[in-house]
């Protein structure tokens, strides 16, 4: 079989169990198998595939058609057209993400803010990725669990940023001192227990639940970055966050509640 007829019996696999973006999928899952890029696969696509190759090529479309995230299979995900190492230890980095990302550097380069705290960093997408595009800054990464660190380490190696990363193992602030910043940032856990019974099974059943469990309101995190975030904010700093779409209105009374306007 050659790889044009395995990526056209992959597409159709997973176009059966009516998978967003199935094409997209089955190339992903032949450019890692052959450790390939993207252009190898057009230029040699009448190339006849090794049996077993073609094998394991073919149980990796079944892991993705049981719901497996690909990203689970290659361990790879582009963020901030950066390259990550991702398993099951981390929340996979979303595109949505890289709004909060982009607005943070965007603002930290007009205040020339330096020494940022990215609290519950997980894989190390926000701390990489702020590290590798505001210049001579100094970021902290915090996360309780120590498998996420090895990942966010292993991402700040890849990026060629981990002399500008210190890595902590705390639950939010508790290991921090009295340390302050120009900014900090978190995408923290914000869903309720009871919402993420309902996410597809991809997240549901393949994310870290601690990475995705923001308490019975889904708003616990948020309570406690605006009761301590102040004590480790400079005069002029600010915090970041991402939120769930609902749930504006009340992390601004939350902030409000603790003196932040």
């Amino acid at each position: 079989m050659t790889i044009k007829q395995a990526l056209e019996k992959g597409t159709i696999m997973l176009k059966g169990e009516n998978l967003d973006s199935p094409k997209i999928k089955a190339r992903l899952l032949m450019q890692d198998i052959l450790n390939k890029p993207r252009t190898y696969l057009l230029v040699h696509d009448n190339q006849i595939i090794n049996e077993k190759i073609l094998e394991k090529y073919f149980k990796n479309i079944e892991k993705v058609k049981n719901g497996i995230p690909i990203e689970h299979i290659t361990h790879q995900k582009e963020f901030m057209k950066l390259s990550f190492y991702v398993n099951e230890n981390v929340l996979i980095p979303r595109q949505d993400t890289e709004v909060l990302v982009e607005e943070v550097i965007s603002i930290a380069k007009r205040i020339n803010a330096k020494k940022i705290l990215d609290l519950c960093t997980g894989s190390g997408s926000i701390a990489v990725s702020l590290a590798k595009y505001i210049e001579n800054s100094q970021i902290t990464a915090v996360d309780i669990s120590k498998e996420a660190l090895m990942v966010a380490k292993k991402n700040a190696k890849n990026n060629n940023v981990e002399n500008q990363i210190t890595f902590v193992k705390s639950d939010l602030f508790n290991k921090l001192g009295k340390e302050k910043y120009d900014i900090i940032v978190s995408n923290p856990p914000y869903i309720r227990p009871d919402v993420i019974k309902t996410l597809e099974p991809e997240v549901r059943e393949h994310d870290p639940w601690l990475a995705l469990d923001g308490g019975e309101d889904g708003l616990s995190f948020y309570r406690i970055l605006a009761k301590e975030g102040k004590k480790h904010l400079n005069s002029q700093g600010m915090i970041f966050m991402e939120i769930g779409y609902d749930q504006g209105q009340a992390v601004k009374e939350i902030f409000e509640s603790e003196g932040f306007v």
